[in-house]
C-alpha cells in the first residue's frame, strides 16, 4: 500500500465536519504565526492573490475536469 492509498482511507472515515475544523485549525495556525512574525503581514495584498491563486490551481483543476 502507497502512501497515497493509504492516507486516502483514512480520509474517507472523515466526516464533512472534520474537514471543516481541519480548514479552521489550519486558519487559526496562519494567524498565530502572522502576529508572531510580523514581516509576513508586511507583503503587499498582490502577492497573497498569487499564492492563492496558485494553490487553488490543482483542486479546482481537478474539481471542475
Amino acid at each position: 500500500m502507497s502512501l497515497n492509498e493509504w492516507m486516502n482511507s483514512k480520509m474517507e472515515k472523515l466526516h464533512w465536519t472534520d474537514i471543516s475544523l481541519v480548514k479552521l485549525s489550519t486558519a487559526a495556525f496562519v494567524l498565530m504565526l502572522a502576529i508572531l512574525w510580523p514581516p509576513l503581514l508586511s507583503l503587499e495584498w498582490y502577492w497573497y492573490g498569487l499564492v492563492f491563486v496558485i494553490a487553488a490551481i490543482k483542486p479546482l483543476y481537478k474539481v471542475f475536469s
